[in-house]
């Protein structure tokens, strides 16, 4: 498939189509040479009706491999504890153009992991918000901006991306209370990537009580691993290679011991799977917001706060040694004890499974292989804090499960696959003790065929679920439910003029978020390129 990718996206990037636009009887028969701008069907970030102020972090284009450097300043007239931050992007694009790759860092704190939508010959607009509320504490000091999408402009590829990133503060007024958000955000010091690893020095405050891990992993784009979950081992047939098959876990260790394990989201970006058409309108799931992997590493504090540096390493099991391919910038969230300097504590638990990945692979007309893997980790420990000794135990158990199908040459592609991560998080203290699972469901079902005219299909269902549930005393006090579901089917022609593709998709999305007084259920569908439903249940 990695095969099928690299020719395809350059041929289709920005394709131009002679076909009529849509009419009053429906979309039109084949995609055209302008496409609806891209859209997603999760919420706009939700905000109070207090006084606000904005900031603006970058406003500038990329054409190269250059970052752009900027300085933030706090704004004035909102004060220094804000109820909400909100992250608002926007961009624009025109002509031919790859799906791109950036980040956005504030003071070193990574703040949005994106990727670009493929532009239509007349150009296309996205907006991409994100709640950012998490990492005030950097925000109320003056701090370095840095922001790439890394491009390549040229002759053929045309497209310069243009983007304007705010930053949009709601002051905390009358009712409307500032958030409860980490004392600090910090980044790992002489952070360097060492093998397949990432690793850097993180030395916390003395007084630290709760410190949270955040890491924005992705397989990157430009070599295998960006499809890591169709890899096969060395003794079978296939463009992606990996020694040891398709399972990936993304690793966190203090001091060369494990802290966290967790399994990565099969992201897919805008000219993934062979078939930029499947995503002109609809992207995959957090293909324009990369959401982070958090890891409480709270049981860890007593040993953190000894006022020295520690190491601590980021891994994805499963890349071959030596390989890029991965990306893991990692923020630590830091909440710390105000009436006490000093917060000692221990680790009084570490119980981690073997990691089981077994992989078959049979040979045939249609090749075959069967790969299983997983994992599980148990940490517990306390902290001394002024208000008595606190406890926490957390418990993961990561598992995936994949079949993948494919026939020489890989003219017929499929995979179908399914990844859980479940959590269990209980903190003991004076009060009745608190926990709260969650149970993680990642789904990938999907085939890329190539038929009679050397037309190529893509047919894709994505999911990314969860639930939540928190127990106090054997007692309910909250929940959630999260369910964003893709599906899409395109084709078109290869190897012809572009005139002659005759390029063809539906896509649909579905976004479900329940819990206490929330109810948001907003479905989007698509046909050539013309968005053909925006409905809402809730």
């Amino acid at each position: 498939m990695r095969r099928l990718f690299l020719t395809v996206c350059a041929a289709t990037a920005g394709l131009v189509l002679g076909t009529s636009p849509a009419t009053a009887a429906g979309p039109p028969t084949e995609f055209g040479t302008h496409w609806h701008d891209p859209v997603t069907a999760g919420p706009p970030v939700a905000t109070p009706d207090t006084t606000s102020c904005s900031v603006t972090l970058a406003d500038t284009e990329f054409r190269d491999y250059m970052p752009y450097k900027g300085t933030y300043i706090p704004p004035k007239g909102c004060g220094d504890r804000w109820s909400k931050v909100v992250l608002r992007l926007d961009g624009a694009v025109a002509g031919r153009q790859y799906d791109r790759l950036g980040y956005l860092q504030v003071g070193g704190v990574e703040v949005l992991r994106t990727s670009t939508p493929e532009p239509s010959p007349k150009g296309i607009t996205w907006h991409v918000e994100k709640d950012v509320t998490r990492y005030a504490a950097t925000f109320r000091d003056r701090q370095p901006v840095e922001m790439l999408i890394g491009n390549l402009v040229n002759e053929t590829y045309t497209g310069v991306i243009k983007v304007r990133a705010t930053l949009t503060f709601y002051a905390a007024e009358g009712r409307t209370k500032a958030a409860h958000t980490p004392d600090k955000v910090l980044t790992l010091d002489s952070a360097h990537n060492a093998g397949t690893s990432y690793e850097g020095l993180l030395t916390t405050p003395r007084n630290s009580e709760r410190i949270v891990a955040e890491v924005y992993a992705t397989g990157s784009g430009g070599g295998c691993e960006e499809f890591w979950y169709l890899t096969v081992p060395d003794a079978a047939p296939y463009s992606c290679k990996a020694k040891d098959g398709p399972y990936r876990e993304v690793r966190v260790s203090v001091d060369g011991k494990l802290a966290g394990i967790a399994a990565p989201f099969p992201t897919v970006w805008t000219g993934g799977w062979s078939n930029p058409f499947l995503w002109y309108v609809i992207p995959g799931p957090r293909a324009f917001d990369v959401r982070p992997v958090e890891y409480d590493l709270t049981p860890f504090a007593g040993q953190l706060n000894d006022g020295k540096p520690h190491r601590v390493t980021v891994s994805v099991a499963g890349v071959p040694e030596g390989q890029s391919g991965w990306s893991t910038p990692t923020n630590i969230l830091v909440w710390r004890d105000a009436k006490a300097s000093r917060v000692t504590g221990a680790l009084t638990a570490h119980e981690t499974g073997a990691p089981a990945n077994k992989v078959a692979y049979e040979p045939g007309t249609e090749h075959t292989l069967k790969a299983d893997g997983g994992h599980s980790l148990t940490v517990a420990g306390y902290v001394d804090t002024s208000h008595g000794r606190v406890t926490t135990t957390v418990t993961r158990n990561v598992a995936a499960a994949s079949t993948h199908r494919w026939t020489d040459g890989e003219t017929k592609d499929g995979l179908e696959a399914r990844w859980t991560d479940d959590e269990s998080i209980t903190v003991a203290g004076r009060g009745p003790a608190t926990t709260t699972r969650s149970h993680r469901v990642y789904s990938m079902n999907g085939e890329i065929s190539i038929g009679s005219g050397d037309r190529l299909r893509t047919v894709m269902t994505m999911g990314d679920r969860s639930d939540s549930v928190t127990l106090r005393a054997g007692k309910r006090i909250d929940w959630s439910r999260f369910d964003d579901t893709y599906t899409g089917d395109a084709a078109y022609n290869q190897n012809v003029p572009r005139e002659q593709r005759h390029a063809t998709g539906v896509s649909r999305e579905r976004y479900r978020l329940l819990g206490p007084g929330t109810c948001y259920d907003r479905t989007l569908a698509t046909a050539q390129g013309e968005l053909t439903e925006d409905s809402r249940s809730c």
